[in-house]
């Protein structure tokens, strides 16, 4: 973005103020006019000179100066974009409630620019049913939502609540204005297309208390469908088990991606659902991990190590061909992509068993990515092949889980374009 914006960016009193400190100092290194509205409880965190050293502007947190130039109203007025990093609760609550008793709430209220926040608290009050309908009410009125993430908090604590890195946050904040300052060349691309994801990992069930299962995550799922409703895309999200750090803060998965949700368990369960979804979907995206096989008979109660002495023999069956089955299946101009998760040594051997696995699943587009001990199931990154049903790489992409959902998307309108 070449334009040179006013940006506003507001610090409010958590930990994670001195973070912001790298947020404003982005926004300005890449030659915008940063004007820093922090609380009073924020300069606790972060002190007044570090901000107007960073923005270069005069910071202030009174109503009450500037009285002659009205600038509780003229900055909001000014302003091309609005970040507050970090967000407390007590932030969110009072936005959600248009609460505007400190320079920055009248800021945001006398301002039409966008309005990205990025909050950070703990666990706890993230998670609280109070902020999860702040939350719900910011989102229904356009509000961009950057994480919290997962990772180490105050003191001992872990979990979600983590603010968002400096980077991520100015990124996705620049892309929101850039979306509508250019109507035309924001990323609608799937606006009124009905697009259905699979994510997670289906367990299938031994006894009432044991399973066999795999150790996907589910962020590659997940990151597909929070890239196509972003895109525009009506999103049915289809969840088999997801691990606890991925699953959104909140619990409610509709209100984290903004996608209809369907649960399921076992790999059976995972083909009932996702062939009724996809009867009427444009895109349909297998990237659950579904077991190959399950148990032939399940005991009603637990297996005992004394029943089963120093062995146990266990009979498996082959489970559902879902991605098979949906291609087969698929109606006419309906585009299905697979993923293959192998161990392959280098990247022609990976190429070689997507190119088998293409030839029996059928899919349009089959995603290869390799996965081990520690690469691929649970990481944040992924490194991806697109390959046609030619077997030829039609995206290669080595990156963020986000990044990868995004080159997937695009290689699906350039398919659907290349159909045309």
């Amino acid at each position: 973005m070449a334009e040179r914006l006013t940006i506003v960016v507001g610090i409010t009193g958590g930990i994670a103020a001195y973070k912001a400190v790298g947020v404003a100092r982005l926004f300005v290194k890449a030659g915008h006019d940063v004007h820093i509205v922090p609380t009073e409880n924020a300069l606790r965190f972060v002190g007044l000179p570090t901000l107007e050293a960073i923005s270069g502007n005069p910071v202030t947190t009174s109503l009450y100066e500037g009285v002659d130039t009205v600038r509780h109203v003229a900055l909001g007025q000014a302003a091309d974009l609005i970040v507050i990093a970090p967000a407390t609760a007590n932030t969110l609550a009072k936005l959600a409630h248009g609460l505007s008793d400190d320079l920055l709430g009248t800021t945001v209220l006398a301002s039409r620019a966008p309005l990205v926040l990025a909050p950070a608290m703990h666990t706890e009050m993230w998670q609280h049913p109070a902020t999860v309908a702040n939350i719900a009410t910011l989102r229904s009125r356009g509000v961009g939502i950057v994480g919290p993430e997962y990772g180490r908090l105050t003191g001992p604590d872990e979990g979600p609540g983590r603010m968002s890195e400096p980077e991520d946050i100015v990124a996705a904040a620049l892309a929101r204005v850039d979306g509508e300052a250019n109507p035309a060349s924001a990323p609608q691309d799937l606006a009124g297309r009905q697009v259905v994801v699979s994510a997670g990992g289906t367990r299938e069930p031994l006894d009432p208390v044991r399973f066999i299962g795999n150790r996907s995550s589910g962020k590659q799922g997940l990151a597909i469908a929070r890239a196509a409703a972003a895109r525009g895309a009506r999103v049915t999200l289809v969840t088999a088990h997801l691990d606890a750090d991925v699953a959104p803060a909140t619990g409610d998965l509709r209100t984290e991606f903004g996608t209809e949700v369907i649960r399921v368990e076992t790999a059976e369960e995972l083909a009932t659902a996702m062939r009724a979804e996809a009867a009427t979907a444009d895109v349909v995206v297998m990237a659950a991990a579904v077991a190959d096989y399950r148990p032939a008979t399940v005991s009603e109660s637990k297996i005992k190590k004394d029943d089963s002495g120093d062995a146990l023999s266990l009979t498996l069956e082959r489970t559902p061909d879902i991605l098979a089955g949906l291609a087969a299946e698929r109606p006419r101009g309906q585009v299905v992509v697979g993923f293959a998760a192998e161990t392959a040594p280098d990247r022609e051997a990976l190429l070689e068993l997507g190119r088998t696995k293409m030839a029996r699943k059928g899919a349009d587009l089959l995603a290869l990515n390799v996965v081990g001990w520690r690469t691929g199931f649970g990481a944040d990154d992924n490194a991806v092949i697109v390959i046609d049903r030619a077997g030829v790489p039609v995206a290669e992409v080595d990156g963020s889980k986000d990044a990868v959902a995004h080159a997937l998307l695009d290689a699906v309108l350039e398919l659907e374009a290349a159909r045309d």
